[in-house]
């Protein structure tokens, strides 16, 4: 199998001598030898923790909305609920166990993961496909933490807006700078020389692709996310622009492709604007984080005496909730709403 940076070199090579930063990313994560396609994943054991590894209880209160997402649009027989970028299926496994415990009957759940050899951890009763299916869907689409993760082209500030290319030189991956030929309309007109901003043109358009499969329903989205794309350009490019493996911040993003994760603050005015936008705190307030959290420590203090494994569980809920609600953490991150209304009956 090629490595990653010889998938890149060939790309240049065929490209003309230089490949756009996106073009880049998508090989250096998404490629045969890319971070994705050879290991990197989220998890205790595994680059990166997102919320739901922290626990099931994101899970729970996840299964929750899902639920309020039902009853909104009337309760449909045809309601289903599609993960994007489902990882090794640890959001997936948790839903799944809220729905027993809640005892009720779960709705078909497809997870949508590029990695095969995520797929491959997915639980049982769930549909695991490499792509986002091709047909109207009624219900929920979820992605956590995925914008971050879609490529995007990359603006450098030289005297004026540039484009930053990949190159190889001297046998190494270098950036050169291109002309800009669009100027879109969330460029700030100046900034720091060398500040660098992402454009989430995959973002975006990932977000206007899920709104169109839905025929009734909601797309949500979460994500470390920044309101305007002049607050990126603000600062120093390595606190938005980020590389991680091993749970350790990685180097820059142009060595060691496919080593590393590579990963982008996502900017709120170059996406289609949300219907609804709270942090991921007040969302799991919203849909019940507390009383989760009341009725663990309940649990656990009833049981505290002779602890079972159940008790153990319940009283887990204190921390996992410490965590996700966090505002300087994971509790800061953006959740983003796109609904359509109920079918008529």
């Amino acid at each position: 199998m090629p490595s990653a940076a010889d998938e890149i070199a060939a790309a240049v090579v065929e490209a003309g001598g230089a490949l756009r930063f996106d073009r880049f990313l998508d090989l250096a994560l998404y490629g045969e030898g890319g971070f994705y396609a050879t290991g990197g994943r989220a998890g205790r054991r595994g680059d990166f923790l997102t919320s739901p590894e922290v626990g099931p209880l994101f899970g729970t209160v996840l299964g929750a909305w899902i639920a309020a997402e039902h009853r909104r649009l009337g309760e449909p027989a045809d309601f289903e609920v599609i993960e994007v970028g489902a990882g090794p299926g640890t959001l997936a496994r948790s839903i799944q166990q809220h729905w027993r415990a809640a005892g009720v009957a779960g709705h078909p759940y497809t997870a949508v993961e590029t990695s095969a050899a995520q797929r491959t951890t997915h639980p049982e009763g769930i549909a695991s496909v490499s792509a986002m299916p091709d047909r109207p869907v009624v219900g929920v689409v979820i992605a956590n933490e995925l914008l971050d993760n879609l490529p995007f082209r990359l603006l450098v500030f030289d005297g004026g807006w540039r484009e930053a290319h990949v190159t190889v030189a001297g046998g190494r991956l270098v950036e050169v700078l291109a002309p800009l030929t669009d100027t879109p309309a969330w460029l700030p007109a100046t900034a720091p020389h060398g500040a660098r901003v992402p454009w989430q043109e995959a973002a975006a358009g990932w977000v206007a692709a899920a709104r169109r499969m839905l025929t009734a329903g909601t797309v949500l989205c979460i994500d470390y996310v920044t309101p305007r794309t002049a607050e990126l350009a603000s600062m120093p490019w390595r606190e938005w622009l980020r590389t991680y493996r091993g749970h350790e911040r990685g180097g820059h993003y142009l060595t060691d492709p496919g080593g590393q994760d590579v990963t982008g603050q996502v900017a709120l005015d170059q996406l289609p604007e949300p219907d609804v936008v709270r942090t991921q705190a007040q969302f799991l307030q919203r849909w019940g984080i507390d009383d989760l959290v009341d009725e663990g420590r309940r649990a656990w203090e009833a049981a505290a005496a002779a602890p079972t494994v159940a008790a153990m569980r319940m009283r887990s809920r204190v921390r996992e909730a410490e965590a996700l609600l966090d505002p300087a953490g994971l509790g800061g991150f953006l959740t983003l709403e796109w609904s359509t209304p109920a079918r008529p009956s």
